[in-house]
This record gives structure tokens, sequence and C-alpha cells, in this order.
């Protein structure tokens, strides 16, 4: 498996994808996006029956390059690279050093896509995935990106080391929503692999994928924390989210450990507090017999 190698010589378990499942899921984005375009162009069709013939060769090219180019670009934008038959076949783009993408590769890719894939009906883009050695078509080289496989065993997967004690809870309060699956993924690359990196390198990596997580989460990096430290306490703080979260979907709340009570439900004789003997009033009389009874010399009346 060829590993995915970021600019600063840190090496990503990333998979990059081959040309059959790349081609099953160009396959499905192209028949959706035909679809669409046949569905958007029927309605256009009959919107515009009363224009001219020059007005409605102009809408038809619109809508090709609206729907056929300007969707798929859309999607990997808005999705961080994982389109509909992407997302189907465990696929994703990235870009060159495993970080997530952006407008302007989406950009390079969906323009060079029209001919590599719609014009010549894919033939160029299988060729060029077929001699790059990470399976890479036009589009990808000039956009710099790379598709990978995100479906990994979990087996190959590393152990995340967890942070110091005493930053548990540290970043309870962080807002994490804005942060891309691409750079969670590249944190826990990162941290996988921490051991096996060089001292400079790592702390450079370190700096970088800290900066990238403090402009997502709003919050600075703080000054006596070591940027390693605050990438594992930060990813900590979001599995303890979702740990959180899983647990209360399913209805499980953490209860805590009661030792057996006694079988009649009474605490121990040891554990009882003292108590006081109860009032003579209290205490029911006793059932005695005539002969037990002492001589009073009472007598009842006749």
């Amino acid at each position: 498996m060829s590993e995915l190698v970021t600019g600063e010589a840190v090496a990503l378990e990333l998979r990059p994808a081959r040309l059959p499942s790349r081609a099953l899921a160009v396959l499905l984005d192209l028949v959706v996006a035909v679809v669409a375009y046949v569905v958007v162009t029927i309605a256009v069709v009959v919107s515009t029956a009363s224009l001219d013939e020059a007005a409605q060769v102009a809408l038809s090219i619109a809508t090709f390059l609206l729907v056929l180019v300007g969707g798929p670009i859309a999607v990997e934008t808005l999705s961080h690279g994982r389109s509909l038959g992407k997302l189907a076949f465990g696929l994703r783009v990235v870009r060159d050093d495993g970080g997530p993408i952006r407008f302007r590769h989406a950009l390079v890719r969906g323009a060079i896509g029209v001919v590599e894939i719609l014009l010549t009906f894919g033939v160029i883009a299988c060729i060029a995935s077929l001699v790059s050695a990470r399976g890479r078509r036009l589009g990808d080289v000039f956009a710099g990106t790379l598709v990978v496989r995100e479906r990994i065993p979990v087996g190959r997967a590393g152990l995340v080391p967890p942070p110091p004690p005493w930053l548990a809870g540290r970043f309870a309060e962080l807002d994490l929503s804005a942060v891309p699956d691409g750079l969670w993924l590249a944190v826990r690359q990162y941290l996988t692999r921490i051991g096996q990196l060089d001292p400079q390198v790592s702390a450079a990596m370190a700096q970088r994928l800290a900066a990238d997580l403090a402009a997502r989460t709003g919050a600075s990096v703080p000054q006596d924390l070591p940027a390693g430290a605050f990438l594992a306490a930060v990813v900590h703080e979001r599995q303890s989210r979702e740990a959180r979260q899983a647990f209360g979907a399913a209805g499980i709340a953490p209860q805590v450990a009661v030792p057996p009570a006694p079988a009649a439900h009474q605490p121990p004789a040891h554990a009882r507090p003292p108590q006081d003997p109860p009032p003579p009033s209290a205490v029911p009389p006793r059932d005695e017999s005539p002969a037990d009874r002492p001589a009073t010399g009472f007598a009842p009346p006749a």
C-alpha cells in the first residue's frame, strides 16, 4: 500500500483509489447529473417555448454548464471532496498534502473533467489513471489533488495517544462544529505517527495542524501548552463528546457502582447509628401467665 507523504515528510496512511472504484463512482455521479440535466432541460424548454431560437440555444448552453459542469463543482466544494458516487464507494478527494480541497481545486477538476470525461467518454481519464502511480487523472494533476479511500480496515488504524491527565476537560467549551473531517483525519494520522517522526519535523507539523485547528475553532493555542498536547487534548475532547452522544442516543445513563444491600434491605448492624431505647409506653405488653405475676394484694371488684 502506497502512503500519502506530506510536504513535511509525514506519511499518512491514506490509500489512493484505483481505477475500478473511481470509474464506478464517476458513473454513478454521471447518471445522477444526466437525470438532473434532462429534468431541468425539459422544464426550461416548456417554460421558454415562446422565445426565439437564439435565446433557446443560449439557455441550453447555460443549462449544460450549470448542471453538468457547475453542479459537480458545487457538490465537491460543499462536501469537501465527497460526491454521491464517492460517498457510496468510500472515496474522497483531498489535496496532495492530505488536507481538504477548496473551491479552486474543485473548479480545476471540473473544468478539465469536461474534456477528459464528458467529451471523450472517459477515455483520457482512464489512460491517465492507468499511467499514474497513484491513479490520478489530468484534473487531479493540474489541481494538485488525489482521490483516496476513506474506508481503511480497523485493524490497521494506529492508536491515538491520550493527552496528559491534567488536560482532561480543559477544552470542554470549545466549539468543534466547524472543523472539517479532512482536518480531523490529518490530526489523527499525525498523532498515530508522532513517535516515528523527526523531532523538528514533528514540531513543525504539530504547529501547522494546531494553527489550522485553532482557526476553525476560533480559539488560540495556549502559550503554555505544546502543539502536540493541544492536538491530543482536542481530539480526546471530540471523542468524549461522541461517546456521550452515543450513550445518550441509546438511552444509557452512566451509573455509579453501589455495593449490594443485605437481603432484608437494611444496612449492616455496624453501620447503623446508635438509637435510644424506646419509652416504656411504646413497649408492647408481654403475655404472662397468672402464676408468673407477682402478688400485689390487689383484688378485683366482685
